[in-house]
Parts: C-alpha cells; sequence; structure tokens
C-alpha cells in the first residue's frame, strides 16, 4: 500500500503542477489580452480624435475661396551692346569682341596700329 498511497500522490503532485502551470498561462494571456485591448481602444480614441479634426479642417477648406493672385509685370533687361574694355586684352582684341557684339565685321581697310 505504501506504493500505491506514494503513486497516488505523486500522480496528484503532478497533476496540481500541471493545472497551476496551466491556470498561470492563462493567466498571462488574460493580462497580455487586456493590454492590447487597451492598446487598440487607445489607438481606436487617437483616431477618432484625428477624425474629428481632420474633417473639420475639410469642413473649412471647403468654406475658403482661392485669393491668390499671380502679377507678371514681365520685366526682362537686356544689355543690347555691351562695351568691351581693355583689361588684359589688346586693343585689336577688345576691336574684335566690340564688332562681334555689333554684330558687324571688322573692316580689313583699317590701319593697324604703327610698326616699330
Amino acid at each position: 500500500m505504501n506504493k500505491l498511497t506514494f503513486l497516488a500522490s505523486a500522480a496528484a503532485l503532478a497533476g496540481t503542477f500541471a493545472a497551476g502551470y496551466q491556470v498561470a498561462h492563462w493567466q498571462n494571456d488574460s493580462h497580455a489580452l487586456t493590454a492590447e485591448r487597451a492598446a487598440q481602444q487607445a489607438i481606436d480614441a487617437a483616431m477618432n480624435r484625428e477624425s474629428e479634426i481632420a474633417a473639420h479642417i475639410e469642413q473649412r477648406l471647403g468654406e475658403l475661396q482661392a485669393n491668390e493672385r499671380v502679377i507678371d509685370r514681365g520685366i526682362i533687361r537686356e544689355i543690347q551692346k555691351p562695351i568691351y574694355q581693355r583689361v588684359c586684352l589688346g586693343p585689336d582684341a577688345i576691336s574684335l569682341l566690340n564688332h562681334a557684339a555689333a554684330g558687324t565685321a571688322p573692316d580689313s581697310t583699317e590701319p593697324n596700329a604703327a610698326l616699330p
């Protein structure tokens, strides 16, 4: 009988342990489900609040009229006849540049500078 009592006690202890483990698992799942539901409620509340704000903004934007005006005065500045001055170039180069800017051909009969 001693063996039978020991085996029954061991089986009862194992069953109690398994039942306790299962109950603890259920409790952890319950806590996780409660936290998930609380987070979902917070998300839903935030979405509802933001939806109300967006609806209000859409309504206000619908009431507004476009009042933007574009004024184009068309001011264009062009330099028509740039005049080159002698900075680093010789007089012949300045003359060629001025003729090119004016759109004329240099006169080939213009006398060159005096020979040395």
